[in-house]
């Protein structure tokens, strides 16, 4: 009788112990899910002012380049993908897309002087190259999260816990090709 006591004690503390790191392991991956969501959520934003953009750079373009309207349109359309697209995957070989096509319109200024001397086009140039600069900030931030999220549900014992809670792997949100890993470019 005197054993059963102590061992049973032994039990509950062990018990304990382990349902505390449960609650931890749990916790501690809420908290890296979570702070993927939000990476995710300054990248949508960064996204969002591209979009914004895009209509009034369309529209500057088109004053000068009446002629262009395949450019311009293939934008439009480009742009209308982006904000489309659903998945992850889809987003990004949307985005890659709209960044081509970019490149293209601003190739396509190159022959216009006087629209590159225009004030109002040479600040959206500046403001997308701006926002540009802030969607790769944030796809940095991003895809360091998931590292950390992805890394936390795969490690043991974590790998245990993660996969009976249902927590699933979150995708890096990549360039494609080694032509779209080009910054689209600015130029006066």
């Amino acid at each position: 009788m005197m054993l059963i006591i102590p061992f049973l004690l032994a039990i509950a503390g062990l018990v304990i112990i382990l349902a505390i790191w449960i609650i931890a392991v749990y916790n501690g991956l809420i908290r890296l899910r979570n702070r993927v969501d939000e990476a995710w959520s300054d990248i949508d934003v960064q996204l969002k002012r591209r979009y914004d953009l895009i209509p009034n750079l369309v529209a500057a373009v088109k004053g000068y380049a009446t002629h262009e309207a395949n450019t311009l349109q293939k934008v439009v359309d480009a742009r209308a993908a982006a904000m489309g697209a659903q998945s992850l995957s889809d987003k990004a070989e949307a985005e890659n897309a709209l960044s081509q096509t970019l490149k293209s319109l601003f190739a396509v200024t190159e022959s216009y002087p006087d629209l590159k001397a225009s004030q109002n086009f040479l600040q959206l140039q500046d403001d997308l190259k701006d926002t540009e600069d802030k969607i790769q900030a944030a796809r940095r931030f991003y895809n360091a999260n998931v590292r950390d999220f992805n890394t936390k549900i795969q490690v043991f014992p974590n790998n245990v816990i993660a996969g009976q809670l249902k927590f699933k792997k979150y995708d890096f949100f990549e360039i494609g090709n080694a032509q779209e890993r080009e910054n689209v470019a600015v130029k006066f």
